[in-house]
């Protein structure tokens, strides 16, 4: 794994993650799930074993739904019906679905320092905040969380792999050599925008979704890939 440290005082074009890198998003899910599988109180699974279904049938709800709260709610209620001993009333639907509809509107709770380096970062060099999931959903977050004015665009796409990358290169005339990829997912910041010919920031997060997890990929050279303890210290490499 590659790691550059240097600062540098040239314009860059920062593409930046917005859940679990800009605010908490992850936990809210979390605390959710945590509920439904006291809720469901399996008698032969474990906590860990349920959770392990409900990862797969999230993985096959992210396919036929996409990313957000329809398609966690969608794969709250198919663990159940897969798991549970009875069948899915429309009473216990909609209080399966109940725990996802606590993430929806949550306030946002920034990570630290978050708007003070935006407010360093903007003046300094062009951001574009790049989010995946739910169109509605990710904007309304984008709204809520005040931080829009220090972007010079923002996008909203359904899935972060290589290929959405190069399209955001072409659509915004960026430059390969000057442009870096700042997130907290390897999954989808880190290792795409590496693979599309982009510099990475890696900003970890102890609660990053489980199907983010991937083992972050060497930059290749000229290609450089930055590690930072927390968001504010961007200030000091860029």
């Amino acid at each position: 794994m590659s790691v550059t440290a240097e600062s540098t005082n040239q314009s860059q074009t920062l593409l930046i993650d917005a859940d679990d890198t800009l605010w908490e998003n992850n936990i809210y899910f979390e605390r959710a799930i945590v509920r439904f599988i006291s809720f469901l109180n399996h008698h032969e699974f474990s906590p860990e074993q349920v959770r392990e279904v409900l990862n797969d049938v999230e993985r096959e709800c992210i396919v036929k739904h996409g990313y957000g709260l329809h398609s966690f709610s969608h794969a709250l209620v198919d663990t159940f019906e897969r798991l549970g001993v009875q069948p899915v009333t429309p009473e216990l639907h909609a209080q399966i679905s109940s725990f996802a509809h606590t993430v929806a509107d949550h306030p946002i709770e920034f990570l630290p320092e978050v708007p003070q380096t935006l407010h360093y970062l903007s003046a300094r060099h062009r951001l574009i905040l790049v989010t995946k999931g739910a169109l509605a959903e990710q904007s309304g977050k984008i709204e809520r969380s005040g931080l829009k004015e220090y972007f010079a665009a923002t996008e909203i796409v359904a899935e972060k792999h290589s290929a959405a990358y190069q399209a955001l290169v072409e659509k915004h005339g960026l430059a390969r050599d000057s442009t870096w990829m700042i997130g907290n997912s390897p999954r989808s910041d880190i290792n795409p925008a590496l693979a599309a010919g982009l510099h990475a920031v890696f900003v970890p997060h102890g609660d990053t979704w489980i199907l983010e997890h991937q083992e972050v990929n060497a930059a290749p050279p000229p290609q450089r890939l930055l590690i930072v303890g927390r968001f504010a210290e961007l200030r000091e490499h860029f």
